[in-house]
C-alpha cells in the first residue's frame, strides 16, 4: 500500500494543478506542460551567445528569417524544436504560445514551460567539442536541468508536486554528430579514432548515452524523444573538407552516423522494456522524401566562419532559402527543420518514429 501523501503535498498538487491551469490558458492549451530540450547546435537557441568559442552564430546572417533576428540559433529562421513546440500550418503540434528559453537566459516562472539546455559543438562524451572552445557538454547539461528542477522545486515548495509536473513533460535529445565531426574524425585534436574502431566507438557513444538517459529518468523524466544521426558526410562543408564518392557523400562519416543510429533503436527499444512506466521513441532526423526537391549539395550562405562550416557574418545568402536543404555547411535551413519536426511529432512511418511519434508520446 502507497503511503498517504503529506499535508504539504497535499496542498503543493492544487498548486501545480492550478500553475498548469493558468500556464494553458496563457499557452493557447498545449498539450504537455513543458518541453526540455538537450543536445547540439541543431538545437542550441542561445546558450553559446557569450562564450569564447567559434561555435556560436549571434551575427547576420543567421536569424534572417527569425522574428527577433540573429538569437543563437544555428539557422536562418526557426529551428526544429521551435516548430515542434508552437504551432504551424494546420498542425497545432505541442501548441506553446512562446519560444522555449535558452538555459543561460531563463529566469523566474519561464521555466515552468521547459528550458533548452542545447550546446553548439557539444556532444557525449565531456571532451567533444573542446577544439572549438567552450560548449556545455550532455552530462553538464543534465546538472544544468538539476538546477532548473531545484529552481522549480523552490518556487511550487514541494517536491512532489515538482515531479507530478516533470512526468507529463518531454524530453527532447539530438545529440552525437559532433562526437564524429568534432572529435572523431578530427585526429590532430582527439585520440578517439587511435583508441577505439568505428564500430566500438558508435558502442561505447550509446553506452554513455544509455547511463545519460537513466539518469534523467532518475530526476523524473518519463516522456523521451531520442534522435539519431543524420547523414553527416553530404554537409556541404563535409564534401569541401573530405571530397565525395557519391552516392554515398562521405562515406566514413555516415557509416559512423549509421553505426550510432542502429545501436541506438535497439536501446530505445531495451529502455521501454525495462524503464515500463516510461515512453521513449526514436526518431530520424533524416526528413526522408520531403527532401527531394531540395537544394542540397551547396549551403545558402557564404560559409568560412566558425571552424570554417559557418556563415562568414554579414555576408549574404541565397535569394530563397526555402528551396535549400542546408543554411551553412552543416545546418539545416529553416525549410528542413519544418519537414524533420513534422515528421517527428506525426509521422506514422517506423522509418521516421519508433515505436512510436511524438505525439503518441504525449498519452
Amino acid at each position: 500500500m502507497e503511503p498517504k501523501l503529506k499535508l504539504m503535498e497535499l496542498v503543493a498538487i492544487p498548486v501545480l494543478l492550478a500553475l498548469l491551469s493558468l500556464s494553458n490558458k496563457a499557452n493557447a492549451c498545449p498539450h504537455v506542460p513543458c518541453y526540455f530540450v538537450f543536445g547540439d547546435s541543431l538545437s542550441d537557441n542561445g546558450n553559446n551567445n557569450n562564450f569564447p568559442t567559434l561555435a556560436k552564430v549571434n551575427y547576420p546572417p543567421y536569424g534572417i528569417d527569425f522574428p527577433q533576428g540573429p538569437t543563437g540559433r544555428f539557422c536562418n529562421g526557426r529551428n526544429m524544436h521551435d516548430f515542434i513546440r508552437l504551432p504551424f500550418s494546420l498542425s497545432q503540434l505541442l501548441g506553446f504560445k512562446d519560444n522555449i528559453p535558452a538555459f543561460a537566459t531563463s529566469r523566474g516562472r519561464n521555466i515552468f514551460n521547459g528550458v533548452n539546455y542545447a550546446s553548439g559543438s557539444a556532444g557525449i562524451r565531456n571532451e567533444t567539442g573542446s577544439n572549438l572552445g567552450v560548449c556545455i557538454p550532455f552530462n553538464q547539461q543534465i546538472k544544468n536541468h538539476k538546477t532548473i528542477i531545484s529552481m522549480i522545486t523552490k518556487l511550487m515548495g514541494n517536491y512532489s508536486a515538482t515531479n507530478l509536473l516533470l512526468k507529463q513533460c518531454i524530453y527532447s535529445v539530438q545529440i552525437g554528430s559532433n562526437d564524429y565531426i568534432n572529435n572523431y574524425f578530427r585526429p590532430e585534436f582527439y585520440e578517439t579514432s587511435r583508441r577505439f574502431t568505428l564500430s566500438k566507438y558508435a558502442t561505447l557513444l550509446v553506452q554513455q548515452l544509455s547511463l545519460q538517459l537513466k539518469t534523467r529518468y532518475n530526476y523524473g523524466a518519463r516522456k523521451f524523444a531520442v534522435y539519431g544521426i543524420g547523414q553527416i558526410g553530404c554537409t556541404p562543408y563535409a564534401i569541401l573538407m573530405y571530397g565525395t564518392n557519391r552516392p554515398d557523400c562521405v562515406s566514413k562519416l555516415n557509416k559512423g552516423a549509421t553505426l550510432f543510429s542502429n545501436r541506438l533503436k535497439p536501446l530505445i527499444h531495451q529502455l521501454n522494456n525495462n524503464l515500463t512506466d516510461a515512453k521513449f521513441t526514436y526518431l530520424n532526423p533524416s526528413g526522408g522524401p520531403d527532401l527531394a526537391t531540395l537544394v542540397r549539395d551547396t549551403s545558402c550562405c557564404t560559409i568560412g566562419g566558425g571552424g570554417g562550416e559557418l556563415c562568414l557574418p554579414d555576408s549574404k545568402s541565397c535569394k530563397n532559402s526555402s528551396k535549400y536543404l542546408f543554411w551553412d555547411g552543416v545546418h539545416p535551413t529553416e525549410a528542413l527543420n519544418k519537414i524533420v519536426a513534422n515528421n517527428a511529432y506525426t509521422s506514422e512511418s517506423p522509418l521516421d518514429a519508433s515505436p512510436l511519434n511524438i505525439q503518441l508520446a504525449m498519452r
